[in-house]
């Protein structure tokens, strides 16, 4: 039913903490503030309410208010020095009463504690928000309905890459429509995504979405700068791209590092072990660091990368040292490493 199953957007809605240097210094340290508790199961709970783009003094307002926190000033220092500040999202939330400011912020980011929430995890395809849709109680025909009716922004004719990650909480009775687009416009909402949206001199935005979404696939934090250069030195001298990526998206498939041979001769724009340059698209959605990694690449000359054990990516502009390399990687395979 959708009143036991209310959607709740998908696409981490990020509360915008926008503090000046003058602001954060004027606080004083001395700003009141409750002993942190052990245990809180049991303690009396409110629910609060985050507005939609609420700046950091608005929510600090609204758990002071509501007998959350001692002192707005006090969730305001432990807010600045918290970067995980940036992703509290709008909506419902559930938290105990006379906490610390520490736990406050905690219990805001806590998806148990968010009512109806669906998750888009970074590196989503489309299709996977849409069956979080159907699953949340809205019937497959509202959700396909609301999605080929989303308004996106110039230069795209499909939502795929363009579904920010997030989590959000929607107000009971919120349509398909409104909780889709909610999604994609929080792409702009982003600074990093907003700047993608620009393009560049070489690249249009839907080409930059298109490889931040494989940077985003291929990698993670520590090495989306890497590989983003890798695609760009491919791209430079025609040299395929080769991402296994591009393929499991093709295949809808996860959860499985190893390439058969048989599934890189697949035929479709978006093999990229077949087809040269970009895929047609974006083949997933990428958070802001793949996006930032994409617009502002290290520098350097690599043009292979391999995985040789978990959190053991190697990079070389060496065919010959990737070689090497694979053999590593095939013998940590079936050692049973990537299990």
């Amino acid at each position: 039913m959708r009143s036991a199953t209310r959607v709740i957007a998908a696409g981490l809605v990020v509360a915008l903490f926008t503090f000046s240097l003058f602001l954060i210094r004027s606080q004083s340290n001395s700003a009141p503030d409750f002993d942190r508790i052990t245990s809180v199961q049991g303690l009396p709970e409110v629910v609060i309410e985050i507005p939609q783009g609420a700046t950091g003094s608005q929510i600090a307002s609204v758990l002071y208010d509501a007998g959350v926190v001692k002192s707005s000033q006090a969730f305001f220092r432990v807010a600045v020095g918290d970067p995980r500040s940036q992703k509290v999202a709008p909506g419902s939330h559930r938290l105990t009463l006379k906490i610390s400011a520490a736990q406050a912020l905690d219990q805001l980011l806590d998806p148990d504690r968010i009512p109806n929430l669906i998750r888009v995890s970074e590196g989503a395809w489309k299709s996977e928000v849409q069956k979080a849709f159907v699953d949340y109680g809205f019937t497959k025909s509202e959700v396909e309905k609301a999605f080929a009716q989303l308004k996106l922004p110039a230069g795209f004719s499909n939502s795929e890459g363009l579904i920010f990650p997030a989590q959000y909480s929607f107000p009971e009775g919120t349509s398909a429509q409104t909780a889709a687009q909610a999604m994609v416009d929080r792409f702009s909402d982003d600074p990093n995504g907003r700047k993608l949206l620009q393009g560049s001199k070489e690249f249009s935005a839907q080409k930059l979405l298109t490889i931040a979404s494989i940077v985003q696939a291929e990698s993670t934090d520590q090495d989306f700068s890497k590989v983003a250069r890798v695609i760009y030195n491919r791209l430079k001298i025609g040299m395929p791209l080769q991402m296994d990526s591009t393929v499991h998206f093709i295949m809808q498939a996860r959860g499985d590092i190893f390439l058969s041979t048989k599934s890189t001769m697949l035929n479709s724009p978006y093999n990229t072990y077949r087809k040269f340059g970009l895929p047609p698209g974006p083949i997933s959605s990428p958070g802001s660091q793949a996006i930032k990694a994409t617009l502002e690449p290290l520098e350097g000359d690599w043009l292979y990368f391999i995985t040789v054990a978990p959190g053991d990516t190697r990079f070389t502009s060496s065919f010959d040292q990737f070689n090497t390399w694979k053999i590593e990687y095939t013998k940590n395979r079936k050692a049973g490493l990537f299990n």
